[in-house]
């Protein structure tokens, strides 16, 4: 199946209507059309290969070489910024990159000559570039790479028809408003920031880059502009609520929802969204299904309080028996990983993707996860999941943030320990989490620490934080 380009079919049912806008610079799509045609005629013949690398920040000239890439018929890898030279270059050498093109604010003197600055690129000599009329379901459109947090970090595929299924799915469940605009605060380079960029090329919606997640400025450009929906994790939302009770300042007429991933909240932070008439809608998905595929609208939120919601409406949900582990099917699942196609196949059963989390469906079809196969603890033989605990613990007094691990024991193999961010008693806490809880699993000690350890997208990283425990 094809569809046309979805820029160039904008750019003829809606010329005039923003398509980007960082605050500063604005393109409506007739001008952003022309705007990628010149960034593509610099990008033509940088490179034989259908792969190209992007690094960038959350800008306009990403953003406009993102699509200028795939209007030329390239597949982008996104690679985090974040990340240390020598893993950058595992996952170039595995995509096989010979070039990768780097915002200028993010080169590196240790980059070797692959990697290329935006200036440097733009200033090439300039070619004439025919950009592709049509994109094919089937295409690779974007390779990320997801975090791997044991093993080989995998590159995983997403196509032009993962992307526009995912689109519709997502539009079904929120619906559409008119001059939607979605604030995009999380990084491009992770699915929920790049979802929202082809969302606004199949909706023909405006796209509005904030360049990093800060609370008052997060604030500030949902008071005074006309912003519909925000993307965010548990810890965002946390700190917005906290920045309008310091500022008492409301948001813009327009404004919606919060489309929250990353993590459920717990019943005071929802408390503290519909007093401040907030709709939050949680949801659940993953790199290989480019973005969410189960959802929890608000009006189900404090009855199913902890749950996940139910699945969209292209996506099938399974528990399997046994395992209790989470099984989907649906249109925007990936085709495979880079390179690894037998790791891919290890994921399903009997058809079913297998997606590592563990959960339970509720007699009236409410998904809710206990926590990942891999960061499940086990103390003398009985399983602990993280997230049971920790939903418990945050309802005490005091607790902003914590987390939950395992810390190896010689008598019981490993027993659960809690980091903690805010002004907590620990002994009160544990007292706390035995009345809530059966006593194994309440951590046995509590680190009170600063923050929490999170990648790019917010997401917790607990492997740091059982790393202190190693040799």
């Amino acid at each position: 199946m094809k569809t046309q380009n979805w820029l160039i079919k904008q750019a003829e049912l809606n010329p005039h209507r923003i398509a980007v806008s960082d605050g500063q610079i604005s393109y409506d799509f007739a001008t952003l059309l022309e705007k990628i045609k010149v960034d593509a005629s610099h990008l033509v013949n940088l490179t034989a290969q259908e792969r190209v690398g992007l690094m960038t920040r959350n800008n306009i000239q990403g953003y406009r070489l993102a699509l200028a890439l795939i209007s030329i018929g390239k597949t982008i890898v996104w690679l985090n910024w974040r990340l240390s030279t020598q893993e950058l270059r595992l996952q170039v050498d595995d995509s096989d990159l010979d070039l990768v093109i780097v915002d200028d604010v993010l080169m590196r003197e240790d980059f070797d000559h692959r990697y290329q600055s935006f200036t440097n690129v733009l200033k090439r000599p300039s070619a004439k570039a025919n950009l592709i009329a049509e994109f094919n379901f089937d295409k690779v459109a974007s390779i990320m790479y997801t975090s791997g947090t044991t093993g080989r970090p995998k590159g995983v595929l997403q196509t032009f028809g993962n992307h526009y299924t995912s689109a519709i799915a997502s539009s079904l469940n929120l619906g559409l408003v008119e001059n939607e605009e979605w604030l995009c605060v999380t990084p491009l380079f992770h699915i929920s920031g790049f979802s929202i960029l082809m969302r606004g090329l199949v909706y023909g919606m405006t796209v509005r880059l904030m360049t990093h997640f800060e609370p008052q400025a997060v604030e500030n450009v949902l008071v005074t502009e006309p912003v519909t929906i925000i993307s965010a994790v548990p810890y965002m939302l946390k700190r917005m609520l906290a920045q309008r009770r310091q500022s008492k300042r409301t948001y813009n007429n327009h404004f919606r929802l919060i489309l929250l991933g990353g993590g459920t909240i717990d019943l005071a932070t929802l408390k503290a969204c519909q007093n401040a008439k907030l709709q939050v809608v949680q949801c659940y998905g993953m790199t290989e299904t480019c973005s969410q595929v189960i959802a929890l609208s608000a009006k189900d939120a404090e009855e199913q309080i902890g749950s996940v919601g139910k699945p969209l409406f292209t996506t099938q949900l399974k528990i399997m028996p046994k395992t209790n582990e989470i099984a989907i099917k649906t249109p925007a699942l990936t085709p495979g990983y880079l390179n690894q196609p037998q790791k891919f196949a290890t994921k399903f059963k009997d058809g079913w993707f297998l997606t590592g989390d563990v959960g339970h469906l509720n007699e009236a079809g409410f998904l809710f996860i206990a926590g990942r196969k891999d960061e499940m603890i086990i103390s003398g033989g009985e399983n602990i999941f993280p997230q049971e605990v920790e939903a418990v613990l945050q309802q005490y007094p005091g607790v902003e943030e914590v987390a939950v691990v395992g810390k190896p024991d010689s008598i019981w193999g490993q027993t659960p320990v809690a980091f903690v961010v805010g002004n907590v008693d620990p002994e009160g806490l544990i007292r706390f989490g035995r009345e809530q809880l059966a006593h194994y699993k309440v951590p046995k000690e509590i680190y009170g620490v600063k923050q929490l350890p999170r990648n790019a997208s917010g997401k917790l990283q607990r492997f740091k934080l059982q790393a202190k425990f190693k040799k």
